[in-house]
């Protein structure tokens, strides 16, 4: 079988794959609409490379796997139409991601951003307004790989952790899981609230006004979701009040987040740039799950991480 990578994993990956048996070419995404020998690629390992090319063309195009967790750049109505079957990367990214809704936490009870300013200006002040973690209330919506990982490492802190999903059902390192349609009935007593859920038609703008509004004032918000899971406009204004105590925010409505964006000026406010997933293990775990899906499509068993896209994760 031929598979065409759109990232270069290293000759020694490849060969890894070409031994056994499979045809592994690799042609760089950003150059690959002058890539034409596509007729016989059966598997498509990528991120984004739709607007490039055409998938008429992949005329034996059986599966996608996606680098990434999301897929929101995929066009899922074309993908339907040609019966192609997509995975995503989920857990791959989870490690870093949890460690990062940790530190940021952290970051925002102890004020960080406002002390390394003042190590910047030379300035020797105290501040005593600084927060523990312990026996703080987190609430985290959506429970799946990221959120676990970030719940496993907090239970060392001894917090509530309180997981919001869809049906309310129990997962592994929360104290206790309740459905999303029950959140405003939690979330007025959260010290933290970390969004962490998927984009689709039903969590698109899920933390609007409701439920910023029903936030406590010493409250902090996290989001590694997308920028639409969340009311930008109305969290903004809400910040630029300090109608809570502050936030800390990997992704956006637009990214790169624009220079004149009023995010940027907010001292209650932590951004950093889709960041969240970077770690030096991030190629080989990613080429891992790319591996052994690869063997499980060649042995002819369940694929890992299929999505649905009806519904959307």
């Amino acid at each position: 079988m031929k598979v065409l990578f759109t990232y270069d994993y290293g000759l020694e990956s490849m060969e890894r794959l070409r031994a056994q048996g499979i045809n592994a070419v690799f042609h760089d995404e950003r150059d690959i609409d002058n890539y034409t020998d596509v007729s016989d690629v059966e598997i498509l390992v990528c991120y984004k490379p739709f607007e490039k090319i055409n998938l008429y063309d992949f005329k034996s195009l059986k599966v996608i796997l996606l680098s990434s967790i999301g897929f929101d750049q995929v066009p899922t109505k074309l993908i339907e139409e040609l019966n192609i079957t997509i995975c995503n990367n989920r857990g791959g990214y989870s490690i870093p991601m949890g460690e990062w809704i940790v530190m940021k936490l952290l970051e925002l009870f102890k004020h960080s951003r406002a002390l390394y300013k003042n190590q910047e200006n030379k300035i020797w002040q105290m501040d005593t307004t600084l927060l523990e973690l312990y026996q703080k209330k987190v609430i985290f919506f959506g429970t799946g790989t990221i959120s676990k990982e970030a719940a496993k490492r907090l239970s060392g802190f001894d917090v509530d952790i309180i997981g919001l999903n869809t049906s309310g059902h129990d997962e592994m390192y929360f104290d206790n899981c309740y459905p999303l349609s029950e959140a405003k009935e939690h979330i007025a007593e959260a010290d933290a609230v970390i969004v962490a859920l998927p984009l689709t038609e039903k969590t698109k703008g899920i933390i609007g006004k409701e439920v910023i509004d029903s936030l406590k004032a010493s409250c902090v918000l996290i989001n590694i979701a997308r920028g639409e899971v969340i009311d930008e406009p109305y969290l903004t204004e809400t910040l630029k009040e300090k109608k809570i105590k502050g936030a800390a925010l990997d992704v956006f409505y637009q990214e790169p987040l624009p220079k004149d964006h009023p995010l940027w000026g907010l001292d209650n406010v932590i951004i950093t740039n889709h960041n969240s997933w970077i770690s030096e293990m991030r190629n080989e775990r990613r080429f891992n799950m790319i591996y052994d899906n690869l063997m499980k499509y060649k042995e002819n068993k369940p694929l890992l991480n299929i999505v649905n896209i009806l519904k959307g994760y």
